[in-house]
């Protein structure tokens, strides 16, 4: 059994003369960051490997789920292959994830994100917003078999919001 948790950054901001690679988030950005990683913490999720888009937006979502959980910085890579917009590159790195990590995290970026919980997920989901976390459940021994999974938990920072 192979559990991926599926995590869209946070809002960004537009306000920086930057280029989109290298965009803050915004201060909704931080908020919904803080928030969502707080509740999906107390989740019983520990990931054994916490892959991150390189962009300036995602590392700063990370960072606040690696702070809640807390995860080891030693389990936390970043990779330029997941700044993707269209799934092709984040299927490919899923796929090539060693074999002996079970829970996966992964911080990325839309279309990629919903492309692909539309794809292997069970439940079918129109937009993951900014912040949106996916969680799915594979029954694969390999993550290169990765085929389509039961989606366990939908959480959007709405859903956490009164």
């Amino acid at each position: 059994m192979k559990t991926l948790i599926l995590i869209r950054h946070a809002k960004s901001s537009w306000e920086h003369d930057v280029i989109d690679h290298e965009r803050p988030l915004n201060d909704r950005g931080y908020r919904d960051a803080k928030l969502v990683s707080n509740h999906i913490s107390t989740k019983n999720l520990t990931p054994d490997l916490v892959l991150v888009s390189d962009a300036t937006r995602t590392r700063l979502t990370a960072d606040a789920f690696i702070e809640a959980f807390p995860i080891s910085m030693d389990k936390v890579q970043y990779n330029y292959d997941l700044y993707d917009f269209s799934g092709y590159n984040l299927t490919k790195v899923i796929k090539n994830c060693p074999n002996d990590i079970n829970q996966l995290m992964v911080f990325g970026h839309n279309h990629a994100i919903t492309a692909f919980v539309n794809t292997y997920g069970s439940k079918y989901i129109d937009n993951v917003p900014t912040c949106g976390v996916v969680v799915i459940d594979f029954d694969i021994q390999y993550w290169e078999n990765l085929k389509q999974g039961i989606t366990r938990e939908v959480i959007f920072p709405k859903h956490l919001k009164s």
